[in-house]
């Protein structure tokens, strides 16, 4: 599928107006279109790199790899988190890479400074240069740099994939990604995580926003683009070596699951998901990150299983097909997700093509492991040197040996993480305009403005996840001293003496004003926790009620109104769009707030300085439940299609929508989420002690600590996916509305309360599961089920809601679905907890003598 072009007046355009609210003779851009699809690929293509073998390169790393022992191998292949690892142990473990995750800096401070990332880079290096090795390899220092350097503290963040998708200007992503490598090597750094090139098919995706787009062609063009400017031939010092990511169908999970599985088929996958990957490789790309989704191709019956642990894609396609030398990264303790291994074993995912493993924590563990596994037979040599061939491949032709973190001419210069202009080029470019009823747009200077929302002075909502921390959670305005906000950008076009600035509107005379501006949306969030859980649906309202109740106070006051709506994403926003005169589709700008009040107001001789020139590369609902919604679908009938778009000179006129009121939720499902990644706020989590009751906090790292408990963020099957609770005296952690809630009939029907867990330390003490309500509850006794569970290793719990039933608990009032106590020392993990229908019936689901 190739994106479609623009054809003026077209009988298609006036065939298919009458699917949309358009008036007669509007631009329907994107469905009005003549297609130019190439013809689809049968299987997959060879490429060839733009960076080409060099034999005396090769020979020399033949000779570097005979002289290794194989504890020196190993380390090689080893990258564990800058928390848990010092210089000295990379000096002493042969440790080939380090990282940092999101929220994570040298000493753990948020505000270091560009010169005191150089200098930690430096440490390690220099650690790596101290070895007792023959010839000494330098360890290479990998990061996510989503949108810029955006773990660092005064950086330029430019807007989210999603917005560059909706630029439609390859150049200008070329310009961004090459000042974003500048900008890590302005901390020492030299490989970025980067570009994402997921082809995002379902909008409830916590990832969505990582993804330029729904359209393959989109995403290829922009990949060789971005690799190019990235990472080039590393000709130029900015230059940084960049991975490909996530190899591969991570955009294409069932409902949008993060870390789910693709159905789809091989023609789907060579011919959709793939294809960012061939433009990427081509232009030299010399890392690729392999996916935690799995694959089964349904229609051809094969099930690939966990990409980490498939020969078949990352041996077979990616190196032998495509024809791939860089080397193989995994992520965030990806290989823990392989059936049959753990974060700290796993020769599947070495044997099945991964080269170098991340496992952040666990490094030590998983060096003696692997040294074993080799000393067994389990994991041939012939691989190891393969994976240490290709580490050292990479980090030659990259320029590393020899070549010192702070040798670099941007290395610790404060001024090298900025590109402001850039930044709020981009910001102006990536602006959709989808109503504009009235020309309420644009707005002329020196007029009353009245400014309402919750992220009209919100640097951190603007920015989204992936911003100083992993979530973009527990930021300010003062974090970012090199930035503005869209309230900023307003009160400049405007003059700062016109412009009032309500939040909620609250009291406000809406007369008093010539026209109102509201900047709203979603608020940070990354990977699973920004899913739109089962059942869930693409209404913005449900979730964020406060958006609409600030349009309400508003709209139809004889004003007009213009919103400016922040997302990840292409949600269902009828009833905004209904109580706006203009829209906006902002996406997540990043720290160039200005640019957004660039084209929303006149110039100073009174023309418009920029005009809108954005266009949808996700096609945008018309109903809550409308996904997935592609271009192309059998079915394919959006509000605004792909490539929609309108500017100044646009004549459409958008009637009022269908609202769909009393839709919230999407099919008939049988679960009921309580506690997840994507669901943690649907019951919220409490601690219960012997002298009271504590609400755990938003903080994705917060730490409780108590007398008798100690309640901390962990890790079951993904990062940040559980809460680890440490007893040492008698109290209990519990899902609770402080309500009655009726659990539905779908849900009970043989149901289940189902859990993950992970014990860390076995009870020794009574531990009990409980379920309850205002007048009624029941506790079940758990103790030998979790004193007979193997440490560190997950296992789901399912117990018949049967056996609360008949102690007295009732189904239609239950207002705490799942607390888990203990009265002595115990420590175990939890999370996806929910309520499966039917799961009672399964054979792994306990029996209430054994949950008395």
């Amino acid at each position: 599928m190739l994106r479609p072009q623009q054809r003026n007046n077209s009988q298609e355009n006036k065939a298919m107006t009458k699917n949309f609210p358009l008036i007669a003779g509007a631009m329907l851009f994107g469905i009005a279109a003549a297609y130019a699809a190439p013809a689809p690929l049968a299987d997959w293509p060879h490429v060839t790199s733009a960076i080409g073998k060099d034999a005396a390169l090769e020979a020399r790393i033949a000779q570097i790899v005979a002289g290794m022992t194989l504890p020196q191998k190993i380390g090689q292949m080893t990258q564990p988190e800058i928390k848990t690892v010092t210089p000295d142990q990379v000096r002493q473990y042969y440790i080939g890479s380090v990282l940092n995750g999101g929220g994570s800096w040298p000493k753990g401070n948020k505000y270091a400074t560009a010169a005191d990332w150089t200098a930690l880079a430096d440490q390690y290096y220099d650690a790596s240069m101290s070895t007792d090795m023959k010839v000494k390899v330098p360890v290479i220092w990998g990061l996510d740099a989503i949108h810029g350097n955006s773990n660092v503290f005064g950086a330029t963040q430019f807007p989210h994939n999603i917005g560059l998708g909706a630029t439609h200007d390859k150049e200008l992503v070329r310009r961004i990604a090459a000042a974003t490598g500048k900008a890590v090597r302005a901390t020492g750094i030299n490989w970025v995580f980067g570009p994402t090139l997921a082809v995002a098919r379902d909008d409830r995706w916590g990832r969505t926003y990582e993804s330029f787009s729904e359209d393959p062609a989109l995403v290829e063009e922009y990949s060789g683009a971005y690799v190019n400017g990235l990472q080039g031939r590393f000709a130029d010092n900015a230059n940084v070596v960049a991975s490909i990511k996530h190899f591969m169908g991570d955009g294409g999970t069932e409902r949008g699951k993060d870390q789910g599985v693709n159905k789809s088929t091989k023609a789907q996958m060579i011919n959709i998901h793939a294809r960012g990957y061939y433009s990427g490789l081509a232009a030299g790309a010399q890392t690729v990150m392999a996916s935690y989704n799995s694959w089964e191709d349904v229609a051809g019956g094969v099930n690939y299983g966990k990409m980490h642990g498939s020969r078949e894609l990352l041996t077979t396609v990616l190196k032998d097909k495509l024809g791939f030398d860089g080397y193989v990264i995994s992520d965030w303790n990806g290989i823990g997700q392989i059936p049959g291994c753990s974060n700290d074993s796993c020769p599947q995912a070495i044997n099945a093509g991964v080269d170098m493993i991340m496992v952040p924590d666990d490094w030590k563990a998983f060096i003696a492991n692997t040294v074993k596994q080799v000393e067994a037979g389990q994991i041939p040599m012939s691989r190891i040197d393969d994976a240490v061939t290709r580490i050292l491949r990479v980090k030659m032709r990259a320029g590393m040996f020899g070549q010192r973190p702070s040798a670099n001419p941007n290395a610790g210069k404060q001024e090298a993480l900025l590109a402001r202009e850039l930044a709020r080029e981009a910001v102006r470019k990536s602006l959709v305009l989808l109503k504009n009823n009235g020309k309420a747009l644009p707005l002329a200077r020196g007029k009353k403005i009245l400014v309402v929302g919750k992220s009209a002075n919100e640097i951190a909502n603007q920015n989204g996840g992936w911003t100083l921390t992993w979530q973009g959670v527990d930021n300010k305005n003062s974090d970012f001293p090199h930035a503005d906000s869209i309230l900023a950008g307003i009160e400049d076009m405007a003059g700062k003496g016109n412009v009032t600035f309500s939040p909620n509107a609250s009291g406000v005379d809406v007369a008093r004003y010539d026209a109102v501006i509201a900047v709203i949306g979603e608020t940070p969030y990354a990977e699973g926790y920004g899913d739109i859980g089962q059942g869930a649906s693409l209404r913005h309202t449900s979730r964020h009620p406060e958006d609409l109740a600030v349009l309400k106070a508003v709209a139809g006051k004889g004003k007009p109104v213009v919103t400016v709506f922040l997302s990840g994403r292409a949600l269902f926003a009828n009833d905004l769009l209904n109580l706006s005169d203009s829209f906006v589709a902002a996406w997540l700008p990043g720290t160039e707030g200005k640019g957004v009040a660039d084209v929303l107001f006149r110039g100073a001789n009174g023309k418009p300085a920029y005009d809108f020139t954005g266009k949808l590369s996700f096609s945008w609902p018309k109903a809550p439940c409308q996904t997935p919604l592609n271009f192309g679908d059998a079915d394919y009938h959006p509000l605004f299609a792909l490539g929609y778009g309108l500017h100044y000179k646009s004549r459409a006129k958008l009637g009022k929508l269908n609202e769909y009121p009393g839709v919230n939720g999407c099919g008939s499902t049988n679960t009921l989420p309580v506690f997840s990644k994507a669901d943690r706020a649907t019951y919220p989590l409490f601690v219960a002690h012997e002298t009271g009751r504590v609400a755990l906090g938003n903080d994705l790292n917060a730490v409780l600590k108590l007398p008798a408990v100690q309640v901390e963020t962990s890790q079951v099957n993904s990062q940040q996916d559980a809460k680890l609770v440490t007893w040492f005296g008698k109290a209990r952690l519990e899902a609770n509305t402080n309500h009655p809630r009726a659990i539905p009939d779908t849900v009970t029907k043989d149901g289940a309360l189902q859990f993950d867990t992970m014990v860390a330390a076995a009870p020794s003490g009574t531990v009990t599961v409980s379920m309850g309500c205002d007048k009624c509850g029941a506790t079940l006794d758990l103790t030998e089920v979790f004193r007979k569970m193997p440490l560190k290793v997950k296992r789901t719990v399912k117990i018949p809601l049967a056996c609360f039933t008949a102690k007295g608990v009732q189904l239609d009032k239950v207002d705490t679905p799942f607390a888990v106590g203990a009265d002595g020392p115990f420590a175990a993990a939890f999370t996806n907890i929910e309520i499966v229908g039917g799961a009672a019936k399964d054979k792994d689901a306990l029996n209430c003598t054994e949950a008395k």
